[in-house]
């Protein structure tokens, strides 16, 4: 017997109503749009060389895949506020670290919160599971995938905003 883990997001509530509203128009006007264009592609003929009936087909794929992500995502995530400005790692801050001497800067949270120039890190994560609930100053240490030990040093924390 398989267990299903279940994973949680954190999603402030902004993020969660754009989210829905994607939703909302792929299952309802993009599905109705790309049922249009199958059947005009199906329509024009021959399905094995029809470029537009693969290509429109290809587009539901990824639009199923889409809604299937977003359906998941919705059901699991945890809506917060936007976490308080007091320095505390939590889901929602924008956490700046130090590690091999270096500073990384990033979002503990989903990546669908933030814009694409943001790294991320899930609050499950390595990274994640080991700042979280830190503050700046303090120190944390994890296992990278091939064993080793990692040391990093919370540099600061501060409040995502879009």
């Amino acid at each position: 017997m398989s267990e299903t883990v279940v994973k949680t997001s954190y999603l402030t509530q902004e993020a969660f109503d754009r989210l829905k509203a994607e939703l909302e128009q792929l299952s309802g006007p993009g599905r109705a749009d790309i049922v249009a264009k199958i059947e005009a592609a199906r329509e024009e003929g021959d399905l094995k060389e029809n470029g537009g009936y693969h290509a429109a087909r290809e587009e539901q794929g990824k639009m199923e895949a889409r809604i299937r992500q977003l359906t998941q995502l919705l059901e699991n995530a945890i809506i917060g506020e936007t976490p308080a400005d007091d320095g505390i790692v939590e889901p929602g801050m924008v956490v700046t670290v130090e590690m091999f001497g270096e500073k990384e800067t990033f979002l503990l949270g989903s990546r669908e919160i933030a814009d694409p120039e943001l790294q991320v890190y899930s609050e499950q994560s390595p990274i994640g599971s080991a700042v979280n609930g830190k503050k700046a100053g303090d120190s944390a240490s994890y296992s990278a995938p091939n064993g080793k030990k990692i040391d990093v040093t919370i540099v600061s924390a501060k409040p995502y905003t879009s």
